[in-house]
């Protein structure tokens, strides 16, 4: 269905100086020659296939050539060198509101974003119900798109990508932005879009996810090819790579990956009982995350969120302190510490991802996917019996009551 044969993209580090219409028509071009900048390639050398029916999945690390290679496909840039081929329609969905007219309303949003995907009217109307039902912002389906928040626009967008039934479905990482219910409607959506024969490219941080759809995957690294195959080994490899990068404590304040300005993750760090910095625990110690982050606006109650995931992408718990909880994070710097209690997690490595979320009404903020990682050590063994590291079945493993009948 699709075919990518050496494609690479190419842009140039820095600005072009503004022509200045006062100055010679020499003086300004030399003043462009000079600002072109160095060049720099996004992607280079990218070769892969998807069949027919498949869904394949691209991850790697921010930065790696994932949004390009999809704007690449997706025919919003073209390549530098290459060429490929997709055989049906495309339908892409790369960021939120991508395709939308913010003065026209959500209804004729979609019929519009149906006529740039080559649908007639009637089919598109056909759909309309199942549409607006899906994206669940009926009661503002005549109000103008420019007045939906982040959540609204990237829900009404994926239904109508989701169901103008297009061959081919490009997504990116928009998805994160709905919440969690949203989240598990639109993954079963593409599920069923898979099941039809439809073909699926799908960008995620989230190796639950990739692992649940994807048959295969490719891992992107500065621009270039990595890793082509089976999802399990490309995932493996993708948060293996922890290991040997692994950090006890991590300065996330110029991190790239932020939804708004009003609430900011500054510093990570592992810690055990008595607050000092490890970079290992055992199964048996109790351990935890201090979380520093900063509240930038008096208009919001943002909490931090802990999602942490083993090695396979699965997702072994997540945790905030709640809407009930009598925590409250003012304006200001806060330092908080979430602990994971002994006698919990498996053997293996950990992976955990940092949010920060206004939860009424919903409102992320900012998510670090896979930011931290720790292994966990086995400590079962005795000197006349020692088990150094002995991974059981199971996501985790609990010290459970054992009792002998009489």
């Amino acid at each position: 269905m699709i075919t990518v044969q050496g494609i690479g993209k190419q842009y140039r580090l820095g600005g072009v100086r503004g022509i200045d219409p006062r100055d010679s028509l020499k003086s300004n071009l030399q003043a462009i020659l000079r600002g072109r900048g160095k060049p720099f390639w996004a992607i280079r050398n990218i070769d892969l296939t998807v069949d027919e029916g498949e869904v394949f999945g691209v991850i790697g690390r921010n930065g790696a050539g994932k949004s390009t290679l999809l704007k690449v496909l997706s025919r919003i840039t073209v390549p530098t060198e290459g060429r490929f081929t997709i055989e049906g329609k495309l339908s892409s969905l790369l960021e939120v509101g991508t395709g939308f007219h913010p003065d026209l309303s959500g209804r004729d949003n979609v019929y519009l974003n149906g006529t740039i995907l080559g649908m007639r009217r009637a089919e598109v109307k056909a759909k309309f119900d199942e549409i607006v039902e899906f994206s669940g912002v009926a009661p503002f389906i005549d109000t103008p798109v420019k007045r939906y928040s982040s959540g609204q626009k990237v829900r009404l967008a994926f239904a109508v990508a989701a169901h103008l039934e297009p061959e081919v479905l490009i997504i990116d990482e928009v998805l994160a932005v709905g919440d969690m219910e949203f989240q598990r409607k639109s993954m079963g959506k593409m599920k069923d879009v898979a099941s039809n024969g439809r073909t699926v490219i799908f960008v995620s941080h989230n190796m639950g996810a990739v692992n649940s759809l994807c048959h295969r995957c490719i891992l992107l690294d500065q621009g270039g090819v990595e890793m082509t195959g089976p999802t399990t080994e490309v995932t493996k490899r993708y948060l293996d790579r922890g290991l040997t990068e692994r950090v006890s404590r991590i300065d996330v304040s110029d991190h790239p990956h932020q939804r708004d300005d009003q609430a900011k993750l500054l510093y990570l760090r592992w810690v055990d009982q008595g607050h000092g910095t490890i970079d290992q625990v055992r199964v048996t110690e109790r351990f935890g995350l201090e979380i520093v982050h900063e509240v930038r606006s008096s208009t919001i109650r943002p909490q931090p969120v802990l999602l942490l995931c083993n090695e396979n992408g699965d997702q072994i718990l997540s945790s905030t302190p709640g809407l009930d909880s009598t925590i409250r994070y003012e304006k200001g710097q806060h330092t908080t510490t979430v602990w994971i209690p002994a006698d919990l997690l498996n053997v293996g490595t950990v992976y955990a991802t940092v949010e920060l979320v206004t939860w009424l009404p919903f409102q992320p903020h900012q998510r670090l996917d896979n930011i931290m990682s720790i292994p966990v050590l086995d400590d079962i063994g005795s000197p006349t019996f020692p088990i150094t590291n002995q991974r059981l079945d199971g996501i985790v493993r609990p010290h459970l009551e054992w009792e002998v009948g009489r």
